[in-house]
């Protein structure tokens, strides 16, 4: 792969995709109770990956500017001037409209319409909020969240309160981890012009509140499929000690403050969620 062709997968945040791709995929199968239609899956995925990608390339455009301030972003295809905004536009909106397109003809209208509300809130809502307000981070996790949704409108056509139960799993999980990137980088987001809570907070009791509580979300609600029969009883106790664990290293950085420790609880986050997701797979189609 040439420079430039690996610049602009690199705007395409492969690393974000997988995991939309893989939540998404939770909700379809989840959701599946009949035989699987896997030409149908292949064009749900593709439709996703695409729209994906292009939410991903937008947000590189309208960041290019706060990017080049950040010492950790400054290196990036726009900034670096390896490829030019205007192509970054067009190839970003190009992979929106036949992400949705594809969904709208060989899925149905309510993924696609779960997949376009992702990209407007994540490109035209969250994107520029970062540069108004710290509530960025909550509005942000709402186009997070919604992948499982789509996965599950993909299977059935319909949006059921088990869908909405890994809807509010993802949005809660978002919350620690964000604040634990926001506090390790909280200088170079400044220089950057995004207001992140740590910003507003310098002893840092806001954000290790919200830390807390959005960890004590997550347990609670990463119980539900337990209680409402998504599940049984191997996952309520691997979820219940998962939750357990992060929200130990979550009140570890509460009461030290240290970037270190902000930096176990970014590991931590990344491990619990393919760790949870792994456990309700395990649990559904091999019953313990």
């Amino acid at each position: 792969m040439d420079s430039k062709a690996r610049a602009y997968w690199v705007m395409m945040k492969p690393g974000i995709m997988t995991m939309i791709l893989v939540t998404a995929t939770l909700g379809f199968f989840l959701a599946r109770i009949d035989p699987v239609d896997w030409v149908e899956y292949a064009f749900f995925m593709l439709g996703t990956a695409l729209s994906c990608a292009g939410s991903g390339v937008l947000n590189n455009f309208i960041d290019r500017e706060a990017d080049a301030r950040m010492k950790r972003t400054m290196k990036r295809a726009l900034p670096a001037g390896i490829i030019q905004p205007a192509d970054a536009l067009g190839l970003g909106v190009a992979l929106v409209i036949t992400g949705t397109a594809l969904l709208v003809w060989k899925v149905n209208i309510l993924t696609a319409f779960l997949s376009l509300s992702t990209t407007f809130l994540y490109v035209v809502v969250y994107t520029p909020l970062k540069r108004i307000t710290w509530l960025n981070t909550i509005i942000g996790a709402i186009p997070g969240a919604i992948p499982p949704l789509g996965g599950w409108a993909a299977a059935t056509g319909t949006l059921s309160y088990e869908a909405w139960i890994l809807f509010m799993i993802l949005f809660a999980w978002q919350h620690p981890h964000f604040y634990a990137i926001a506090w390790m980088y909280k200088e170079d987001y400044e220089k950057g012009g995004f207001r992140m809570l740590p910003l507003y907070d310098p002893s840092g009791e806001r954000t290790f509140r919200q830390v807390i509580w959005f960890s004590l979300l997550l347990l609670f609600v990463s119980l539900l499929p337990s209680f409402v029969g998504m599940s049984g009883t191997m996952y309520l106790i691997c979820s219940f000690l998962s939750g357990v664990a992060l929200l130990g290293v979550g009140i570890m950085f509460t009461e030290s403050g240290t970037v270190a420790d902000a930096r176990k609880l970014l590991k931590a986050s990344i491990l619990y969620l393919p760790g949870l997701l792994g456990f309700i797979v395990l649990d559904r189609f091999l019953p313990f």
